[in-house]
């Protein structure tokens, strides 16, 4: 199995031509960005028979028990998007008639969006499986195991120049 994409290849190949770092520490770093890129495109790959997104199926899973709907800047947050980014996917999903933007009732300048009844459809029947493919991404792994891993990976941010904690997960909440 090849692990590591060809641009990664050559760059450790130069790097150990020169001896300019850690080609170990390159190839973890390598393997772990092929692996990422691997799994987004699975994602992508299972999501578009389905005409979605990874951001517009996170739009799907937050509105789904949501009978009032949510504002666009409550979904924005909730998603962790930008309002212009919040914007073309609700304008995408509005498209394919999985949402609908209505007027609040007591306030008119409010929207509310809100699944149609396709959408609540496609959120309910992708949910499950869509959780489950994920979680099936770690299976077999022993509680040991996630937890090495999850400190590794806790390594791996701290030692980021960009953010020495990941955003918006639980564990760096507490």
């Amino acid at each position: 199995m090849t692990m590591l994409e060809q641009k990664h290849r050559a760059m450790l190949q130069e790097a150990e031509r020169r001896a300019v770092a850690e080609t170990g520490n390159m190839r973890a770093c390598f393997e772990l960005l092929a692996l990422s890129g691997a799994i987004d495109r699975d994602c992508a790959t299972r999501l578009a028979p389905h005409r979605l997104s990874e951001g517009k199926f996170v739009i799907l899973f937050l509105l789904n028990d949501q009978p009032e709907g949510l504002s666009p800047h409550e979904l924005a947050d909730r998603a962790g998007v930008t309002r212009a980014t919040i914007t073309g996917l609700l304008d995408g999903l509005e498209r394919d008639r999985f949402v609908e933007r209505r007027s609040g009732l007591n306030d008119r300048r409010k929207i509310a969006v809100m699944l149609t009844e396709t959408g609540r459809r496609t959120a309910r029947d992708l949910l499950g499986e869509h959780s489950a493919w994920i979680a099936s991404l770690f299976a077999g792994f022993s509680a040991d195991e996630h937890q090495t891993f999850h400190r590794l990976l806790k390594r791996i941010w701290q030692n980021l120049e960009t953010g020495a904690t990941p955003k918006n997960t639980p564990e760096t909440q507490t």
